[in-house]
């Protein structure tokens, strides 16, 4: 053959196919150019030269991570539809003489072509947006823009090379695929030729249970601990059992409306449904991957917008008061050591103290069942039944309420922060204390952070009659160890003073806590406003990326959905015209069966989100987010942005449905 034939075949093919292959060339530009830039971000010198680089640094390499495994599984997607639509015409290519091996030559010419566009364009899109995206990132973070420009060649090299293994794999599936296919086979692969699928209801009872799973456990988890431990268990039964109901609960409702005569028998209903009872099985993973796309996209920017915008809630949560000191494993004289150091510091600075909290406890980690505690280390670490129990003295108890109370060996007061105790009586290893009253209220506990926002399910506050008796407690459940760690000791207060002398402030007691005798960490809500605002506007940035590459892999699942429909459709309504069915029934008819179709992925990620929002909120908490009602609200918005959106893509995918069937 003359030189320069296949590729000049390449070209051609390229240019005919361009309807469904320029969606394609723009997808694949489009993942080269995010992956670039997250890749960008996390190896830049600005970003690597901020105060809390690590936390930026792991939170985009995150991304990166996802962004690449989520590009690899959508650009396979829409390469199986492409091969699927050009069967025909390799069939046609191999009948009129063409070996296989040129055919797969043909293949390596429009891959290498296409592959070579998309990553160029990709990654020259990427350098230009690259630091439009850096600025946007320094934005959120509230953070000052440097002058200059970079192109990481890490970042280039590993951008070339995870896409070009990409295109290599949907290379070497498409070379299979006509490999393996007889002619004849090559030239209906474009057919869908599928025979009535039967009710698989082994299926669809496993998913019905599988999602049945998800939603219980979404519904039922106690703590931010379980559900940071149960959470990817319930995504997991959630992703089964609703492939699983798309692909065959789908099928036994379908067959359940044709037996439903009153309903079946019209236009609409009659070609819809019967349509889609044949193809369902293709439909039904294309739906179920919308499903759970959608479900993705809300979740991730309602939970990353609730972080960032209720980001002065959660450091409110975290830090109640402005001053925040803490000391381990103290004695009387440590503490007074504190103490005095607190004052002199403050009294040096011109600052004065307000609205103190001084509290000295011990705590220790348990299993509970019942009213009888297991420790740790006879139990072993379980999150089921694991509580946290903060001892304090009467005397403790009498200086932070004000209230006196008189105690008498083995005996208890009990407050309960979280959880239930029944009984009388509390077993510590093996070592008893009588209940002798339950506290309505401490009112410094209950805004003591530690107690009031702790992950586990279960927490209480003892009170003993002094530190003998709470001390036998502890050993009981340390089975017997004679030494325990000493009391950690709390010293919480505001200034009152803006936020630079805060700032001074803390930096000062750090500096003088270290010529202590005593371990002594010291905190500041201002000061650790920064770490806040990485933490947070990072995932911030990183829920809108996501969410933006998301609704795109979204749209694309959709419009080759709709195209593969429509020339599916297309002798089946030319015939259903040829019978006597008018232009204006065929529309109405094609309208009714996309809608129905359409908007079942989006209802089932609406009800998605609602099993799961009691758990997301659990999780949220683990972050300091507390603000329920603000998550309610960005969740809300963020649905009806999402099906505004989702309403556009279906009018305009809805056309190229009509206008390739008709």
């Amino acid at each position: 053959m003359r030189r320069g034939f296949y590729t000049k075949l390449a070209v051609t093919n390229i240019r005919k196919n361009s309807k469904t292959y320029l969606p394609y060339m723009l997808a694949s530009s489009a993942t080269v150019m995010m992956f670039y830039n997250l890749l960008y971000l996390l190896l830049s010198k600005d970003v690597n030269s901020m105060h809390d680089s690590s936390t930026l640094t792991a939170v985009l390499g995150l991304g990166s991570i996802v962004t690449g495994i989520f590009a690899f599984i959508l650009l396979l997607y829409i390469n199986s539809f492409l091969i699927k639509r050009r069967k025909k015409e390799f069939g046609l290519f191999n009948i009129l003489g063409m070996e296989k091996k040129h055919i797969a030559r043909i293949m390596l010419l429009e891959t290498v072509m296409i592959g070579l566009l998309c990553i160029g364009l990709g990654l020259i899109a990427g350098v230009l947006f690259s630091k439009l995206a850096l600025l946007l990132l320094l934005k959120i973070l509230a953070m000052n823009a440097s002058f200059g420009f970079e192109v990481p060649l890490r970042a280039v090299s590993i951008t070339v090379i995870l896409f070009g293994a990409i295109f290599l794999i949907n290379l070497v599936y498409n070379v299979f695929q006509v490999h393996v296919s007889k002619p004849i086979e090559l030239l209906k692969g474009g057919n869908v030729g599928e025979k009535e699928p039967q009710t698989k209801w082994l299926i669809a009872l496993t998913g019905a249970a599988a999602l049945g799973g998800g939603y219980f456990i979404a519904l039922t988890v106690k703590s931010p601990l379980a559900a940071l431990n149960l959470f990817f268990v319930a995504v997991i039964l959630v992703i089964i059992g609703t492939y699983c109901l798309f692909t065959a609960g789908s099928i036994a409702v379908l067959k359940a409306l044709r037996r439903n005569k009153r309903f079946y028998y019209r236009t609409n209903p009659f070609i819809a449904v019967s349509g889609m009872i044949y193809r369902m099985k293709q439909n039904a993973a294309g739906l179920a991957s919308i499903c759970i796309l959608a479900t993705m996209v809300i979740v991730m920017v309602s939970s990353t917008v609730s972080l960032y915008i209720g980001l002065e809630d959660s450091l409110r949560t975290n830090y109640i008061r402005e001053i925040s000191v803490s000391a381990s494993d103290t004695t009387p004289d440590d503490i007074k050591q504190v103490d005095d150091a607190i004052a002199e510091t403050v009294k040096i600075r011109g600052l004065s103290i307000h609205n103190p909290i001084r509290l000295r406890y011990a705590s220790e980690a348990a299993i509970q069942d019942g009213n009888a505690f297991t420790g740790i280390r006879s139990a072993g670490f379980s999150s089921s039944g694991l509580s946290m129990l903060m001892f304090i003295t009467a005397e403790e108890y009498h200086r932070i309420e004000g209230v006196s109370v008189e105690l008498s060996e083995g005996e208890a007061l009990v407050y309960i922060v979280k959880g239930k105790l029944p009984g009388e009586t509390l077993d510590f290893g093996g070592y008893s204390l009588n209940i002798r009253g339950r506290l309505d209220k401490m009112e410094t506990i209950e805004e003591f952070s530690p107690l009031k926002n702790s992950m586990l399910a279960q927490s209480y506050v003892i009170v003993t009659a002094d530190e003998q008796d709470l001390n036998r407690a502890r050993q009981a459940l340390n089975e017997g160890e004679e030494w325990l760690p000493g009391f950690q000791y709390n010293y919480l207060f505001d200034t009152k003073a803006d936020r630079k002398a805060q700032a001074d402030l803390v930096s000062s007691l750090q500096y003088v806590m270290r010529d202590l005798s005593v371990h002594v960490f010291v905190e500041g809500r201002e000061a650790s406003k920064n770490e806040f605002i990485s933490l947070y506007g990072v995932l911030f940035f990183l829920g809108l990326f996501l969410g933006a590459l998301f609704i795109l892999g979204t749209v694309l699942i959709i419009y080759y959905k709709q195209i593969s429909e429509g020339y599916d459709d297309k002798e089946r309504f030319a015939i259903m015209s040829k019978v006597g069915l008018s232009r204006g029934e065929i529309k109405k008819t094609i309208r009714f069966q996309v809608l129905s179709v359409f908007f079942l992925p989006l209802i089932m990620a609406v009800i998605h989100i609602a099993a799961a929002f009691p758990v997301i909120c659990k999780l949220l908490t683990i972050f300091n987010m507390t603000n329920v009602p603000l998550y309610a609200i960005c969740t809300a918005l963020t649905i009806l942005v999402f099906a505004v959106c989702y309403a556009m893509i279906y009018s305009l995918t809805a056309r190229t449905y009509y206008r390739i069937v008709r």
